[in-house]
């Protein structure tokens, strides 16, 4: 039983929800409308016939077949017209240029800024018009710009600044944002972006921990510095609500999801559009995607010279890309489409129907604008789909949504209409019609025409023609009149004729000049090449092809076939082990090792068999000092950057890992750049072309790190724009290395003073702050990181052995050590190796003293040597670097080779595993035309793990089916009838040799 107090508030919120004074009149007109026979889609799949929607003020209250209308509604016929729930975009990104209530404590870093949250006062006007034009409703606004951007806001897009929907799921919005090189604040690089995401999780479960910590026993823990950003994140944190990435590809995509794996976060993302280029293991996750529609603007090809700038990338892409929603369904991969990433929304209807041609099934669309949205934000329970007690949140169109012709006429936001198309039915009536006389055997053909507003036509019967007379069209309603007298069937006088124009016919009514009426439907006459002309769709015919690993020139169709047992019979091998060099010999690859090696080697019967007569084969080539395939390379913005990991960076579709292979190189150190004393975590890595950036870390090899002395850590050689970054000197670099060691001590002391504590001791004392800088600095002093480090100088490379004996580590390679010639005896002393250039000089002046001899001095001095390449370009000869030591020093040519395969394997602590063809060892190895130091030789093949990533061969059929291929697509672009593109702009080549680090700091 309802009591008085609840018929006061009903009173209360009606009288006083108006607090603006009344100017005039006021306005008592009920908002109640009853929709009526209307098809009403409920859901999708669920549909009603004739139906009506009863709405009063902002719900419905009433929908149904038999539906009785309220005294007081306004009726609305909706003969003709198909209402849907209103659509929910899931992703606006909204300017903010000033937070609605500021933070009283920010965070340090201005990127991280998770207490903002927009209203509907950010978004533009045009925007919120724009929306409502392409049919949505409601949308979640997101903060344009930012690392951590801030709440999501979901609101319905009415008048009112302030439709904010309370109770839905509350998101937080990340995204892989960062400056450019330019830029002296952190991060500058997506290499600090996603460090700093890092640090920033952490943080927040720490700020929690030393929150709870000081409220629970304040007398043994101080409290923590008021932090609004993390207050916000922890609290975020422990509603397991969802930290939604912003990505721009599959390779963030998959990112991200490592993200939300190592956080424990729900994996959402706003996702890209390329989501089909990686997606089993995007599937893996289960992820939730927000997913664009923007696919890409056919390329300029009209000419040679414009398609030679288009890669074979962008074209499959091009065709691909509208089958990506239908891909993402058929791997149960839920999503909620958005008309994020399109520059005109007013092409967001005809991209749905692009993927629905492409076969993506109706009701899925209809769901992921609709149902997904609103169960996914927490919100069903009033949007989504069309029931009493929800939202008035409708769609009307004057058909069903998913035929092209069909228009979208207007929105209803809370029981509010905005009009989107003011010429309601006016579907054009110019053309030919025919009319039959309800119960007559007599047809007549109208033609109907229309110049400069006004109209004109005539009815015809065989030769007979008579002119219509005031002839009007007020859509949806035809007027006309004729004189009878000449046309059969006819009698004398005047008759007239009221139609209404719906489904393509109109129907009407013909009065005979005694007022008899007369059922008469006028039915467009279209000629067969007319009905072709309609029914020809702008899309471009569905695409065959099928996903490369990775896209573009080159690209797999799957992974390289893989063998239990392969024979390599009559081969001179190169061991670079201590069997040296085997004339006819054979090598039996039992999955993916090295089994035997030697002479009379029996193959079973099902073994792969490989004649390497007259060829050469050797350890696959290891570059101990590379950068290729990163999307960065330096965070430069502080001196100390041990946080950033070159694994988060690894971009496997980079063509130079292909490039690399085609060369013999099968291993690869990928380091940091050299902007900082001390960088970022470097990643050892084999080339397998096609896999993820995951499979192809070598998970065997020791961690390490990246250091850097001389002109590129003090700055001297970046311009007069970067001189107030510490250090500007080579005293304070060594002050600044030592300083970051001196505070890993005390963190580590921290840490184990803590560890030490018991279990009900540790429950009443927050834990110290994990320090990822710290924890890599840390792993250092404990033996557990390797250290590589860039340099020149004698002075400085002795130095900082010193400094390393001081904290009790070693150095385990001086990197380019072009003087290392100078102190090779106090490096092999310390236990340093040296991986150098063969012949790099003068090129900068702490170089004039390089020479070409360096790497067969250091040598001869017992120091362990690899040559490397720090070059994309140099990494595809790396056998002819290593020749070089032959010429510039008289090392053997075993050594030589040895160079680039099995000391660089020593350096970087792998060579039980790889580095020689030895039993036991992976089968990393190279098939060579000839002696491997000769620049007459041609690497033929390469393989990884007993798995052909090469071959000379099959590059030439690659390069035959790709020429193929470009221009079968270059000619479906060129008779694509929409050239516009379906994201609303024109197409532009992008620049794939861009890297996001900038300009790259590195030798």
């Amino acid at each position: 039983m309802k009591t008085p107090y609840f018929y006061l508030l009903i009173f209360v919120t009606v009288i006083f929800s108006q607090v603006n004074p009344e100017i005039g009149l006021r306005d008592r007109t009920p908002h109640v409308y009853a929709f009526i026979n209307a098809r009403i889609v409920v859901s999708p799949g669920n549909e009603i016939q004739q139906g009506t929607i009863v709405v009063r003020d902002q719900k419905i209250v009433e929908i149904g077949k038999n539906v009785g209308i309220p005294k007081d509604a306004r009726i609305l016929d909706m003969t003709g017209k198909t209402i849907y729930p209103g659509f929910i975009d899931m992703y606006v990104e909204t300017p903010i240029a000033k937070p609605v209530v500021k933070s009283a404590y920010p965070h340090w870093n201005s990127r991280v800024h998770p207490e903002t949250t927009p209203t509907l006062a950010n978004l533009k006007d045009e925007d919120a018009d724009a929306l409502r034009k392409a049919g949505f409703t409601t949308a979640l606004l997101v903060p344009e710009k930012g690392i951590f951007r801030g709440n999501g806001q979901l609101v319905n897009l009415g008048d009112e600044k302030n439709n904010a929907l309370t109770g839905s799921v509350s998101s937080q919005w990340i995204a892989f944002e960062h400056g450019s090189w330019a830029d002296e604040t952190y991060p500058n690089s997506l290499l600090g972006t996603i460090a700093l995401i890092r640090q920033s999780f952490f943080d927040a479960n720490w700020y929690g921990e030393a929150l709870n910590a000081w409220i629970n026993y304040p007398a043994e823990n101080p409290k923590p510095q008021t932090d609004d950003a993390l207050q916000t994140l922890a609290t975020h944190l422990s509603g397991n609500s969802p930290f939604v990435f912003k990505v721009d590809d599959d390779i963030n995509a998959l990112r991200a999801l490592k993200l939300s794996t190592q956080f424990d976060l729900p994996p959402w993302m706003a996702g890209s559009g390329y989501e089909y280029r990686r997606i089993d293991e995007i599937a893996q996750s289960s992820p939730f995607i927000i997913l664009p529609l923007n696919f890409p603007a056919a390329p300029d090809v009209t000419a040679e010279e414009y398609a030679i700038d288009v890669s074979l990338r962008d074209l499959r892409h091009w065709d691909i890309a509208p089958d990506n929603p239908r891909i993402l369904d058929e791997h149960e991969i839920s999503f909620a489409l958005t008309s994020a990433k399109l520059k005109d929304r007013s092409r967001f209807k005809k991209n749905v129907l692009h993927s629905v041609y492409r076969g993506l099934d109706k009701d899925k669309a209809l769901s992921s604008l609709t149902v997904i949205p609103a169960k996914q934000l927490g919100v069903h329970h009033i949007l989504g789909t069309l029931e009493s007690g929800k939202y008035a949140n409708l769609l009307v169109t004057d058909g069903d949504y998913f035929d092209e012709g069909t228009k979208i006429l207007s929105v209803w936001v809370e029981g509010h209409e905005f009009v989107q198309d003011d010429t309601g039915n006016k579907v054009s009536v110019q053309g030919a019609w025919i009319g039959a006389l309800a119960e007559s055997q007599w047809t007549y053909k109208f033609s109907l025409s229309e110049t400069n507003g006004t109209y004109s036509g005539s009815v015809n019967h065989d030769t007979t023609k008579v002119s219509l007379d005031k002839l009007k069209y007020e859509p949806p309603f035809v007027f006309f009149s004729f004189q009878g007298e000449e046309l059969p069937g006819l009698d004398k006088g005047i008759y007239r004729y009221s139609g209404i124009n719906i489904d393509g016919n109109i129907t009407g009514t013909l009065i005979a000049p005694d007022g008899t009426p007369s059922r008469m439907t006028l039915v467009s006459e279209v000629s067969d090449e007319e009905q072709k002309e309609q029914t020809k769709s702008d899309f471009p015919p569905k695409s065959n092809l099928k996903t490369r690993y990775p896209e573009g020139a080159f690209g797999l169709d799957g992974p390289p076939e893989t063998y239990d047992d392969v024979i390599i019979e009559n081969a001179t091998i190169w061991t670079s082990s201590d069997s040296g060099i085997l004339e006819n010999a054979s090598i039996w690859i039992k999955n993916g090792k090295f089994y035997k090696v030697g002479q009379n080697i029996n193959a079973p019967r099902s073994a792969e068999i490989i004649d390497a007569r007259g060829k050469t084969i050797t350890p696959g080539l290891i570059d101990c000092h590379s950068h290729t395939a990163l999307h960065a390379v330096n965070e430069g913005t502080q001196s100390i950057t041990s946080e950033v990991r070159i694994k988060d960076v690894i971009n496997p579709n980079d063509i130079a890992i292909y490039r690399e292979l085609a060369g013999g190189l099968t291993m690869a150190n990928l380091f940091h750049g050299s902007a900082n004393a001390i960088g970022g975590q470097n990643a050892v890595v084999k080339l397998k072309w096609g896999q993820t950036a995951d499979e192809m870390i070598y998970q065997n090899a020791p961690e390490g790190i990246k250091f850097a002395l001389g002109e590129n850590v003090k700055q001297s050689n970046w311009g007069d724009n970067y001189t107030t970054r510490y250090p500007q000197t080579r005293m304070g670099v060594d002050q600044i290395i030592r300083d970051g060691f001196s505070a890993a001590r005390e963190y580590q002391q921290k840490w184990e003073e803590y560890t030490a504590l018991s279990k009900r001791e540790q429950k009443k004392i927050a834990p110290p702050r994990t320090d990822l800088e710290l924890d890599a600095l840390s792993e250092i002093l404990k033996g557990q990181r390797l250290v590589h480090c860039h340099s020149y100088r004698q002075d400085e490379i002795l130095n900082l052995m010193r400094i390393a004996e001081d904290f009790d580590f070693r150095i385990r390679t001086f990197q380019h050590i072009l003087e290392g010639y100078k102190v090779a005896d106090a490096m092999s002393k310390h236990g340093a190796g040296g991986s150098t250039f063969s012949d790099w000089w003068a090129y900068k002046f702490e170089v004039y003293d390089a020479i070409p001899y360096n790497a067969a001095l250091m040598h001869e001095q017992g120091v362990l040597v690899s040559i490397n390449s720090d070059s994309n370009e140099l990494a595809r000869r790396m056998n002819l670097e290593a020749a070089k030591a032959v010429k510039y020093g008289n090392v053997s040519k075993e050594d030589a080779l040895k160079m680039v395969t099995l000391y660089p394997a020593q350096q970087l602590k792998i060579d039980q595993w790889v580095g020689s063809i030895e039993p036991g060892k992976d089968a990393d190895f190279v098939i060579w035309s000839g002696d491997p130091l000769s620049v007459y030789t041609k690497c033929e093949q390469t393989w990884i793990d007993g798995m052909n990533y090469f071959d000379l061969d099959k590059d030439l059929e690659m390069r035959r089916r790709d020429a193929e291929e470009r221009q079968t697509l270059i000619q479906k672009v060129l008779i694509t009838p929409d050239k516009n593109g379906e994201n609303g702009h024109e197409w532009r080549a992008p620049n794939y040799l861009e890297h996001s680090c900038g300009t790259e700091v590195g030798r």
